[in-house]
């Protein structure tokens, strides 16, 4: 932790964006309390980021400190654009760092080893142990030790034209390969089996994890680029086959909005895609077409005629997704570390952690997503996101993400190029990036 976190905005474009049930122990023994005699009166502020958390929890969350410690908290909400660049400048700045954080889960690396956070281990079995979602606290971690824990989650899963595949005969895969084979069988000139952007590398490295390979790993004590073992070939290999059957999709579209496309078309009054894979929240954005109060067109969720399933693994299952979403932590240079502590313990309660579930946010601690409800969203959501996985704990993958080299590369495999060589030749350009 030896490197100055200025350092961070060097490597991290502007252009950077956040793309993230164990059992085990449970945080009932979690005490606001404790630390509160030391933080008495203290006054602290929580950065947000984004409109996520609504106000009734950031209230709760006000009051709650109050309570506890007699001080006051200020919660100030940041724009995911300019996060990055705000971080990087308060976060060493005693006088001006927010207390505690929240943060992308993918950036999280990148600020833990520059030692930007407190080493918060002594606190993770009461914030829940285990029982936290298990990719975002390895993603919080330098050596062992936590210094960022879960926020809140939210999964990929598919959602489908229920019409189109009775119509066409196709039952729901179980399986990665019946996956692939009844999306090449409902492709059509006009509409895709499965739509995917052949650039969105957040959605197209499920195939590589589900294949057993990985993004980059630890050799020798360096992080090293892994897009060219044999595991990650194979998994790319059956996404490219994929891309060329499957999807009509441009090899340049990135992140897009398929839910626009597994709507009714418009102008043709018919879907461009049989299925697609989204962040959980896209359910809000498909269904059949409503007229709006405000004379908009909005979307109303229809159960004969859409439904959702996990991607599955190879052999069955799940197959591992990327998980979007936020960890949290405390700013190592806050100069209230017992009051940031006290606030700590009020998030991860189980009353907030319930409130967060209520609002459709996946709970850091997955004893309480039974709060998310019992739809078949929540189900997904839940299953998708229990073998989930994060991009690399490596000190510069928020630079990896920032060179744009990922969509480069998928762009490559989408359009039919060779994937081992492509594969070798990315994994040359991503390494002097990897080890901050």
């Amino acid at each position: 932790m030896k490197k100055k976190l200025s350092a961070v905005a060097a490597a991290t474009a502007a252009a950077l964006v956040l793309a993230g049930c164990t059992s085990g122990d449970t945080n009932e023994s979690v005490d606001p309390s404790e630390d509160a005699s030391a933080a008495a009166g203290a006054n602290i502020t929580l950065w947000l980021m984004g409109g996520d958390t609504p106000e009734a929890l950031r209230e709760y969350l006000r009051t709650e400190y109050a309570d506890a410690t007699g001080g006051t908290l200020t919660i100030e909400e940041q724009g995911w654009g300019d996060a990055l660049s705000s971080l990087t400048t308060a976060l060493p700045d005693s006088d001006n760092t927010p207390d505690v954080v929240e943060i992308g889960n993918t950036w999280s690396p990148t600020f833990t080893t520059v030692g930007a956070f407190s080493d918060i281990s002594d606190m993770y079995q009461e914030l829940g142990g285990d029982s936290l979602l298990q990719s975002f606290v390895e993603v919080g971690k330098v050596d062992g030790a936590n210094y960022a824990m879960p926020y809140y989650f939210g999964s990929r899963y598919n959602f489908y034209r229920k019409d189109i595949y009775e119509a066409a005969g196709v039952a729901v895969p179980t399986t990665l390969g019946e996956f692939s084979e009844a999306a090449a069988a409902l492709t059509t000139s006009s509409m895709s089996g499965f739509y995917i952007g052949g650039s969105d590398w957040r959605n197209g490295i499920s195939w590589i994890f589900a294949n057993g390979g990985e993004l980059a790993e630890v050799q020798d004590g360096q992080w090293v680029s892994t897009l060219s073992s044999p595991n990650s070939v194979k998994g790319l290999e059956m996404l490219q086959d994929l891309y060329s059957t499957s999807s009509l999709a441009p090899a340049t579209e990135s992140d897009s909005t398929p839910w626009v496309n597994i709507n009714d078309n418009e102008s043709t009054g018919a879907p461009e895609a049989a299925t697609i894979i989204a962040p959980s929240w896209a359910s809000c954005c498909i269904g059949d077409p409503i007229e709006l109060e405000d004379g908009g067109v909005g979307t109303q969720w229809n159960d004969d005629v859409f439904g959702v399933f996990v991607l599955p693994g190879v052999n069955g299952g799940a197959a591992p997704v990327f998980a979007g979403g936020s960890n949290i932590a405390i700013s190592a240079a806050s100069k209230n570390q017992e009051a940031a502590r006290v606030l700590m313990r009020i998030i991860f309660s189980e009353t907030y952690q319930t409130m967060l579930a209520e609002n459709g946010l996946g709970p850091a601690n997955l004893d309480y997503t039974a709060a998310l409800g019992d739809n078949q969203f929540a189900a997904a959501l839940i299953a998708s996101a229990a073998d989930s996985k994060l991009t690399p704990a490596a000190p510069g993958w928020a630079a990896v993400e920032g060179s744009g080299l990922l969509e480069e590369f998928f762009g490559k495999v989408a359009a039919g190029g060779d994937v081992a060589t492509l594969a070798a030749e990315y994994d040359a350009l991503i390494n002097p990036l990897l080890n901050g």
